[in-house]
């Protein structure tokens, strides 16, 4: 089973991809909403063979959800992908002109109905980050 997401971002396609690619753009927005990730958490070597590595606490608990991964694949500034557990995931972004952007995730992750609402959450933040790029965060 895999999911795909597609996006279309009213910014342009390097302010997404900065979002993806810089540390603390990844912390304003990974995870789902109530779940935050701080920003010294992260690492990410942007290079094929490099780490993607990133710790998410769910604000009710506690609870931690740790992301480690590995870039296969960096053509900047449109697309990533990296592996995890043997799983692949890719990330596509497309230029529409007029300062907006597609982006296209697919994951060969088997991936729950849970999950992936998780992750259309994170990718609503997300969209809240870079639509709006006068503001520094994102809400958890």
């Amino acid at each position: 089973m895999s999911l795909t997401i597609t996006r279309i971002y009213a910014a342009p396609r390097e302010a997404v991809w900065r979002a993806w690619t810089e540390p603390a753009g990844i912390a304003a927005w990974w995870g789902k909403r109530g779940w935050s990730t701080p920003v010294e958490s992260v690492t990410l070597d942007v290079r094929p063979g490099g780490a993607f590595r990133l710790l998410s606490i769910r604000a009710t608990d506690g609870a931690t959800m740790r992301q480690d991964a590995v870039y296969r694949e960096v053509v900047a500034p449109e697309r990533l992908v990296f592996e995890s557990g043997g799983a692949i995931a890719t990330v596509t972004l497309t230029d529409l002109g007029d300062g907006r952007t597609e982006m296209r995730f697919h994951t060969t992750a088997p991936v729950g109905e849970t999950a992936a609402g998780g992750m259309n959450s994170a990718f609503d933040r997300l969209g809240e980050l870079v639509d709006h790029p006068h503001q520094q965060g994102a809400t958890a």
